[in-house]
């Protein structure tokens, strides 16, 4: 409420106790102002919860990311590692929190997956999240047996031989696991799908030529191609990786239409307040401009994301239809 100027020029001896007096009755008569409705953040910590075990690439990514936004704000910022239920544990704790901008989930691509995977999913990935920041993207490799020299011939052998060829995964509705069905979509071939409890085991029978292909860490990958143990034919991404600037992506090779892209990004409850959002957002942008926080997300062979809050929202929600599809087409059930 503005004073007029006979107010303001009123002795403040004057003005004082009724103004008081005012104010008191007020706070009789309104509700508490709720601790959302105040600017972000409060002089309490903000908790990231991580729905995969500690030292994966979007723990990683989580802690680079947040620990610099902790120095920023000066304000305690707490990782917590809420691993199981392919991501929905962690998930779920999220969309049942308040939406003040003190618990925030940080996951990748199978935060879309599960939308398609789970049908009986205890929260929506579609509502009950607030979109807040992309952070990384990083490319798959294919790292196929040595006897492969390129995709041309890897799928030539497919067609000749359906559900002969076989690939890893490191499990049943994983983001590696959608890639393989989309590009078998695309090059119109049948494989098999063999499951592994991580990338160390399915790259070891890529090495010991018992597995056909494996969509690996471009990093790990490149270590092992240079050495001569794989092949890297193709990279996952509609662009080349700057990591691997020799090796084509998988439209360049033959196969187009079977672009897959994981990535990792920051996510609220639903119905936070905008502002809030967009302060979390700058304060991520900030974070991940700083050198230490680049070189970080470098060493994992990924690129950051630069989009604003809409843009990130509009390519989640394109996710979450593009993932639905290739479980459709591909007839993906999950037990």
């Amino acid at each position: 409420m503005r004073c007029s100027d006979r107010v303001k020029q009123a002795p403040m001896a004057l003005i004082a106790p009724t103004a008081l007096a005012l104010v008191s009755g007020l706070s009789l008569l309104l509700p508490a102002t709720p601790g959302w409705a105040q600017d972000w953040p409060q002089p309490r910590a903000v908790r990231i919860v991580v729905p995969f075990t500690p030292g994966s690439a979007t723990d990683v990514v989580s802690r680079a990311v947040f620990e610099q936004v902790s120095r920023q704000i000066g304000q305690p910022v707490v990782v917590e590692n809420r691993a199981g239920g392919g991501t929905t544990i962690g998930s779920a704790l999220v969309a049942k929190a308040e939406p003040d901008g003190h618990t925030l989930l940080v996951n990748s691509t199978s935060h879309v997956v599960v939308a398609a995977a789970f049908k009986n999913l205890n929260y929506s990935v579609a509502d009950d999240f607030t979109s807040v920041a992309g952070l990384i993207t990083q490319p798959f490799a294919v790292a196929t047996r040595t006897r492969y020299k390129s995709i041309a011939e890897l799928v030539q052998y497919g067609r000749a031989n359906p559900g002969k060829l076989n690939y890893g995964t490191n499990g049943p509705g994983t983001s590696g696991h959608l890639f393989m069905e989309k590009f078998a979509l695309a090059a119109k071939i049948k494989m098999t799908q063999i499951p592994f409890r991580g990338t160390p085991e399915a790259m070891t029978e890529v090495m010991a030529d018992r597995l056909d292909m494996f969509p690996g860490p471009v990093l790990n990958t490149l270590k092992l191609a240079k050495d001569g143990r794989v092949n890297a034919l193709a990279v996952s991404t509609p662009t080349r990786s700057a990591f691997m600037p020799d090796v084509p992506t998988l439209t360049e090779a033959g196969v187009p239409g079977a672009d897959y892209v994981f990535w990792i990004g920051a996510f609220g409850p639903a119905r936070m307040r905008p502002a809030v959002t967009e302060r979390i957002h700058a304060e991520v942008q900030r974070a991940m401009a700083v050198p230490d926080v680049k070189a970080k997300i470098a060493n994992l062979g990924a690129d950051p994301i630069n989009s604003s809050v809409a843009e990130f929202d509009s390519f989640v929600k394109r996710e979450i239809k593009s993932n639905a599809e290739i479980f459709i087409s591909a007839g993906i059930k999950m037990e």
